[in-house]
């Protein structure tokens, strides 16, 4: 940990030696990521983690010049108080002495804990406390923070026989009886220690502290409490030896406190709990609703939220249906274990047995009025889910159900809803919308409004008079290439100007704004021309509506050139003003809450997305990190933009990336790497990581790789026909340019990029290598799977969704056969390595073993990868590192004659699996 006064502003790190280096693994385990970035809310400090995978973070604090204030290893999260003074963070065990442990065989309670951090950003001191579980410090107030401490359970030093002993046990700390909680002045740093700590919180304003407890070592002074840190006065709300409690929550300004209660001891199915409300003032809380009093059929939850309105007048909370009751007198052998599934169940029984535990579980969003102590039932079993607006202010509720349209979402590819508006004074229901994909309530409650995919059009429904106006109508605010056999959808809303004035929509370039009353819109910006893309920036978290009488910012993407930047904009007088824009990336700004300072990011291909901090409206920035200074050490790479016409005639764009040290002289081995549309993404910094599924473009341009990513557009029926069309003449004209090695060209892709390499590897003898992550070879098995993750089936993916067939097998059955690899497989010439995963939630992993086996049966030169336990990509360290070291000797091995490894000859035996790799390289 280093603390500092003064420091420098990033430092450019430069070569002793003029000779580049080339990446390999291990460097790559070693570049850095910044994560959790904070700003303080005076504009004064940032604070960041610099992030290694599989390592510790370590954080760093920089002031608004750049200075370096504090860094600290193996630390994260950094968070400051309101008034900026203090800044906490976790400081957590270092991972080698954790595996240090572990190999010991070393108890998992006994393990090392993080630890708390508090640093006083005026004087640069620093505190620690340790055995740290959770921490929480108020929202929009300062001074303290609350700290939930794991239970250090010391055995007594008396002699184990000792009656006096056994009587003063203390109870075992865990997550049902509680944990301590110390409550920490942060000037002084001195604090009260509270036993058996279940629940807490502070209360966004009101200086106040809530907490529940199990009471000391004998269960007394159970309860719970209110804390006024003003006045330093503790109130005892709830009196009660023995209780649960869940869902402790103030109002915003801290005068209600609620609370949900189980004070039966017996191990009933169907809990009593009750809904309790503290006020200022009063020395007690006061039981509202409990099971005797709720509707007729409900019980009180306690899986959901509270929740005061900020005006204070409603406290939401839910109700649940009884829970279904077990025969809790049957032995296993006398248990059936059968699913029945029905042709007819809106859900499909997969689909029910994942979300099982939320139906068990499903709460139903209530009001209990707190001026009329009146219970208001919202959500029922008809409209199920309820959207509130303006912060439970408003006169009006937003209901919706899926359960009429959610049998043929499963092949439709459409989730349909209807929409129901109610009363939040007397839950009067009133059906508003039918068979929409989606809708929302304007920020007062005022308007129902969204698109409607079918027709592509905006809609705003008054609830007041109950009449609904098309807004565009006519118009085009759908996605302009759109090529799934989907409705298009909309381009999305900026959301509403104050007071619920009008509507800001997108087009595909510009920004619109629409009178809700009369529905006439006009268009703000105009970037279509320019191929400009502007869109609005919401600076502030809490902000529901856009001011009209202020400024904007918005985000400018050229569609063409791929540049980007910032505006201002003036909506009074549409003046717009360029503040940056160039051949970058931006990252969102964040915003100082109490300061017009912003922290965002700039990246390039060849440029790290460090901190920038600006409070000029970006005509001065200061680059607050440096994260990876030891780039510049490395061959690294330049990218363009490339062009060409499809087989069809259609002009094509993608990305080119190149070695730094290019000679279009020479020739190179290429990599052709693609998915869908990438080349938006031109501008994006490619860190060096082990990635989950797909090459690393800054990897393998270090080690003397292109790398060819063209975009492809897509015709309904014929998805393998149309990467063919768009990606091989992208790659002929590559070669036409003379310095592509055309005899060592390989192609990767993964998912619905696997499906379209192995389409490809059937078609033509252009790639040396391929390699097809979680692949599709066959669309007719595949079109009745289940995507395990969900539980829905498959269909509607094909009928609809990304594979583009656009009906069913038994109306298209030469479009499933002709675009399926499996039916060609004796075509394919090209060597495949397949990775596919045993427990892929997305695509069932029987169909890479499907297309393993057909490889294998006919001797064509295929390997297999399945990552045992990992999902559609492997998402542990270890077999990320091992994917691409693999990927990498694979295609190192046919692209640029390297040595053979020793997996690829004799693959890893089964009893070898864990123990040996077989990443030896074997002699010419």
């Amino acid at each position: 940990m280093k603390i500092y006064i003064s420091g420098l502003l990033c430092l450019l790190a430069f070569p002793m030696f003029s000779q580049k280096k080339v990446m390999n693994h291990a460097d790559v385990a070693n570049w850095k990521t910044i994560q959790h970035s904070q700003i303080s809310p005076n504009g004064q400090f940032v604070v960041y983690d610099l992030a290694v995978e599989n390592f510790n973070s370590s954080l760093e604090v920089k002031d608004k010049s750049g200075a370096s204030i504090l860094e600290h290893e193996h630390a994260q999260k950094g968070q400051f108080t309101f008034d900026s003074k203090y800044l906490l963070f976790e400081v957590n065990p270092l991972n080698d002495s954790i595996l240090a442990m572990k190999r010991r065989k070393v108890d998992t309670k006994d393990l090392p804990k993080d630890s708390l951090a508090i640093f006083n950003l005026d004087r640069r001191a620093l505190f620690k406390f340790g055995n740290l579980k959770s921490y929480k410090i108020p929202e929009k107030w300062s001074g303290f923070v609350a700290m939930e401490l794991e239970a250090i359970n010391k055995k007594s030093k008396d002699s184990e026989g000792s009656s006096e002993a056994s009587d003063k046990k203390e109870k075992k700390t865990n997550k049902k009886n509680g944990f301590l909680l110390v409550l920490m002045n942060l000037s002084s740093l001195q604090g009260d220690t509270i036993k058996y700590v279940t629940n807490y919180t502070f209360s966004k304003f009101g200086n106040r502290l809530a907490y529940t407890t199990t009471g000391d070592e004998n269960n007394e002074n159970a309860g719970v409490f209110v804390v006024d840190l003003n006045s330093k006065k503790s109130t005892k709300v709830h009196d009660v030896k023995r209780a649960t409690y869940s869902h402790i929550n103030f109002s915003e300004s801290g005068k209600y406190l609620g609370f949900i209660a189980d004070q039966d001891t017996t191990k009933v199915h169907a809990r009593p709990n009750e809904l309790f409300v503290w006020k200022e003032g009063s020395d007690k809380a006061s039981k509202v609703v409990d099971n005797a009093n709720a509707p007729k059929g409900y019980l009180v939850s306690s899986h959901e939220d509270l929740m005061f309105s900020r005006d204070e007048s409603k406290l939401y909370f839910g109700l649940r249906k009884p829970p279904v009751e077990k025969d809790t007198t049957l032995l296993d052998e006398e248990i059936v274990n059968v699913e029945v599934w029905t042709y007819d169940e809106p859900r499909l029984y997969t689909v029910q047995e994942l979300e099982l535990k939320k139906d068990s579980i499903k709460s139903y969003t209530t009001i209990f009025d707190l001026k009329r102590h009146k219970v208001v039932p919202l959500a029922t079993e008809a409209f199920p889910n309820v959207e509130l607006e303006d912060h439970g202010n408003a006169e009006w509720a937003l209901a919706y159900t899926e359960q009429p349209y959610t049998l043929e979402s499963q092949w439709s590819g459409m989730w349909l809803r209807d929409y129901a508006i109610i009363n939040t004074k007397d839950g009067k229901t009133t059906p508003v919308l039918s068979a929409v994909p989606s809708a929302k309530l304007s920020p007062k409650g005022n308007y129902v409004y969204g698109y409607h995919e079918v027709d592509s059009t905006w809609f705003v429904y008054n609830i007041k008079k109950g009449t609904k106006i098309e807004l565009t109508k006519g118009m085009v605010f759908a996605d302009e290439l759109n090529d799934v056999p989907l409705p298009p959808y909309a381009y999305g809303s900026a959301g509403w100007t104050t007071d619920d004035k009008a509507l800001l929509l997108y087009d595909r370039y510009d920004i619109w704004m629409f009178n809700p009353e009369t529905g006439k819109g006009s268009k703000l910006t105009n970037g279509r021309n320019s191929k400009k893309v502007y869109r609005h920036i919401k600076l502030n978290k809490e902000e529901e509506s856009i001011d009209p009488n202020g400024t904007w910012l918005l985000s400018i993407f050229n569609d063409e050139t791929k540049e980007s930047g910032f505006a201002q904009f003036n909506p009074k007088t549409n003046n717009l003003q360029e503040l940056v824009y160039g051949p970058y990336k931006f990252g969102k700004p964040k915003k100082a809450d109490n300061h017009d300072a912003l922290v965002f990011t700039r990246e390039s291909f060849e440029e790290f997305p460090d901190l920038r901090l600006t409070e000029d409206d970006f005509k001065t920035d200061v680059c607050l990190s440096d994260a990876n200074p030891q780039q510049s050490e490395f061959n690294w790479g330049t990218i363009e933009l490339v062009h060409w016409n499809s087989l069809d005639g259609k002009p094509m764009t993608g990305m080119l990336v190149k070695p730094e040290n290019f000679d279009p002289n020479k020739t190179y081995p290429m990599l052709v790497n693609f998915y869908e549309r990438s080349s938006d993404n031109l501008y994006k910094h490619h860190t060096p990581s082990f990635g989950r599924s797909t090459i690393n473009y800054s990897f393998y341009a270090s080690r003397g790789y292109l790398i060819f990513n063209p975009d492809v557009t897509y015709r309904e029926g014929y998805p393998g026909e149309s990467s063919l069309n768009c990606v091989l003449p992208g790659v002929a004209s590559l070669i036409e340019k003379g310095f592509v090695d055309k005899d060592n060209i390989g192609v990767q892709g993964h998912s619905w990029g696997g499906y379209q390499i192995a389409y490809l590897v059937t078609k033509t003898n252009m790639f040396k290598a391929a390699e097809a992550g979680a692949p599709v070879p066959n669309m007719i098995s595949a079109y009745g799977g289940i995507r395990w993750w969900t539980g829905l089936s498959r269909q509607f993916q094909y009928e609809h969704g990304q594979s583009r067939i656009g009906g069913t097998p038994w109306e298209y059955p030469m479009r499933y056969i002709e675009n399926s690899p499996i039916f060609n497989i004796d075509k394919i010439h090209t060597p495949l390595l397949i990775m596919h995963n045993d427990a892929d939630g997305h695509v069932p992993w029987y169909q890479g073993i499907e297309l393993f086996v057909s490889l294998r049966r006919l001797g064509k030169p295929s390997w297999f990868l399945n990552y045992e336990g990992e999902p559609h990509w492997p998402q542990k360290y270890q077999n990320k590192k091992d994917f691409n070291i693999r990927l990498a000797q694979y295609f190192d091995y046919f692209l640029k004659g390297a040595p053979k490894p020793l997996w690829m000859e004799k693959g890893v035996p089964a009893i070898e699996k864990g123990v040996e790799q077989g990443y030896e390289l074997l002699e010419h």
